[in-house]
């Protein structure tokens, strides 16, 4: 007998916005017939729950009490003094610069010029005549079937399609800027399809930003696919800053060929709920992965990183490192899996996350996972949680440094490890900045 699951207002409200807007999302016959398709399987699927494993510290359908409406054909006038506001301590990076308003590129913001080996396009502008950009993702087809894969096929509006020819050294990083504007609360959808050519080098960032007076609440579902080919060496960043009500829902497919490095980071702060899923998968031997990030959260804020790491070739390796800081009630999640399959002998695989507690009231879960099938490899996890230790404070103290100053230098020490992972200097300043501007207001 089958059982009907009643959908809440939110599952139905996205249901009933599609219906509203489909018919102004960019894209032809075909993207319009893959858009139903992923609207149908979420409609099936529903938000995830506390039931799915994947989903259990983070029930979004709990959580998410209401859809908000999809932003389309959006107007918002920004002008490049307003951006640069937006951006903060990231408006000092030298970077190539594509930039996209409530979801929809605008043209009149961009900085990329005569970049020889690097093409970059908007996906909105591309999807009549390659609706295969909004195909199953990189790693596995059964990862369309995720609910908010679906709603990102659904209702995506833009993103990036950014190329770098094979054996091309980009001079300067790629800034991906999406930023939220205006005084209306809106749900955005974006997906970038980066491709990054053998023997290439290059350093992506994205930045997911907010300008001052906009709207605190908002729904934001990124998805980036990301293929490095053979020899390449690429270094991705993702920085989430806003206003503390925002749900960000972001997902990254990593694909690598033989011999390719990764350097992947992710930077959130000042988002209600943020879920940071990742997979990245081995197409080839001697791939290198390093994959680190690091959060900040405070209030009733949840943040939640779910990644999967698949060893399917033999004699790759990865290396992953996330901290975090809980202050207030808010909640940290770290799941973090490694599977090495059967033919993906001398695998070495390392994995660790740690939480810093500065509330009896916040909470952390973390989930390491080892899926090993192969009996030649060495892999490992590990996880902490702990307060700032008394005595070194005690120490700081004793040497004259007052407590709220010693407390954000013990702060900025445990976070700085996983930011100086990242290898642009300019990004690591920025970074720092930010988190000095947020230990402002949370040291006591």
């Amino acid at each position: 007998m089958n059982v009907a699951v009643m959908k809440t207002k939110a599952e139905q409200g996205l249901l009933e916005a599609f219906d509203a807007v489909s018919g102004k999302l960019p894209g032809g016959a075909a993207v319009m017939a893959r858009r139903a398709e992923a609207i149908g399987r979420f409609g099936a699927l529903g938000l995830p729950h506390r039931r799915i494993e994947e989903w259990k510290y983070t029930d979004l359908r709990s959580s998410l009490k209401q859809a908000l409406p999809p932003a389309i054909d959006d107007r918002t006038p920004v002008t490049i003094a307003e951006l640069i506001v937006a951006l903060g301590p990231l408006a000092h990076l030298d970077a190539y610069r594509v930039a996209f308003v409530n979801g929809q590129h605008r043209g009149v913001l961009d900085d990329f010029g005569e970049a020889s080996g690097l093409e970059v396009r908007a996906l909105a502008a591309d999807l009549t005549a390659a609706p295969e950009k909004l195909a199953p993702g990189l790693i596995d087809p059964s990862e369309y079937d995720g609910a908010i894969t679906a709603l990102n096929t659904a209702f995506v509006t833009d993103g990036a399609i950014v190329r770098v020819g094979d054996g091309v050294r980009l001079a300067k990083p790629l800034l991906v800027i999406f930023v939220r504007a205006g005084r209306e609360a809106q749900a955005v959808a974006v997906r970038n399809v980066l491709s990054i050519g053998a023997g290439a080098d290059a350093t992506l960032i994205e930045a997911h930003v907010v300008l001052p007076g906009a709207c605190q609440e908002a729904q934001v579902n990124s998805r980036s696919e990301v293929s490095v080919g053979k020899g390449a060496a690429v270094r991705h960043a993702k920085v989430a800053v806003d206003s503390g009500r925002t749900v960000h829902l972001s997902n990254w497919d990593i694909w690598l060929d033989a011999e390719a490095a990764y350097r992947g980071f992710q930077f959130t702060m000042g988002q209600g709920l943020a879920r940071n899923g990742i997979r990245i998968g081995f197409g080839g031997e001697g791939g290198k992965l390093d994959l680190s990030g690091a959060y900040l959260v405070r209030g009733q804020e949840h943040v939640d990183t779910t990644l999967v790491v698949d060893h399917a070739v033999p004699g790759c390796e990865s290396r992953e490192l996330f901290k975090g800081v809980l202050d207030g009630q808010g909640r940290g999640v770290f799941q973090g899996k490694i599977i090495v399959r059967p033919d993906a002998q001398k695998t070495d695989g390392k994995q660790m996350s740690q939480a810093l507690m500065l509330s009896e009231d916040a909470e952390f879960d973390s989930k390491p996972e080892l899926e090993i099938f192969a009996d030649d490899v060495v892999c490992g996890h590990g996880t902490t949680s702990a307060e700032l230790d008394p005595d070194l404070l005690f120490y700081c103290k004793s040497r004259g440094i007052p407590e709220s100053e010693a407390r954000a230098l013990m702060i900025e020490s445990f976070i700085g490890e996983a930011i100086d992972k990242v290898e642009d200097a300019s990004l690591r300043a920025a970074l720092m900045a930010y988190t000095k501007g947020w230990l402002a207001g949370s040291t006591r």
